[in-house]
């Protein structure tokens, strides 16, 4: 581990905490990491020329993922397992649509290794769609998210009153 890792894990600890909140955006981050390890390995320059806007678009959402994560960890901090209680359930949802985010881009990873094992793809093969309709379903967890951290932000601040 070099100093600049060593300084991304401090950074993270201190932002994201070590709870469900970080877990979140770690596993999106994994996800991520992977989607983007098949693309390296695709076989025709064309066929990552076709994918590299759908790998775009869920890296231009992992900043999005993080600010959600540092905003829940601020409003209800989590060092273990447990969800943080809230009496509207905002906490258990958030968590839920950050996890099903974390788990679709997963699915994008494997809909590109399908696609990669299944040979050479035109701009409008199945299997460029089937990752295309991931990345989108990705978006809708990621926009869900953003509405419930306005919602436990809302909340908080009426429970300040």
């Amino acid at each position: 581990m070099g100093i600049k890792d060593y300084l991304q894990k401090r950074r993270d600890e201190a932002e994201l905490g070590h709870g469900i909140w970080r877990r979140n955006h770690d596993r999106f981050v994994r996800g991520l990491d992977r989607f983007h390890q098949i693309l390296e390995r695709m076989p025709s320059a064309d066929m990552i020329d076709v994918m590299v806007p759908a790998a775009n678009s869920l890296a231009d959402l992992l900043p999005r993922v993080r600010a959600i994560a540092e905003e829940a960890q601020q409003l209800a901090p989590s060092d273990g397992t447990d969800i943080p209680y809230s009496t509207q359930g905002t906490y258990s949802d958030l968590n839920r649509a950050l996890s099903k985010a974390g788990n679709s881009v997963a699915l994008c990873a494997e809909a590109l290794a399908m696609l990669r094992c299944s040979g050479e793809c035109a701009a409008a093969c199945t299997g460029k769609i089937s990752v295309e309709r991931r990345v989108a379903t990705v978006e809708e967890h990621i926009v869900r998210a953003e509405e419930l951290i306005v919602q436990a932000r809302e909340e908080a601040a009426q429970k300040a009153f």
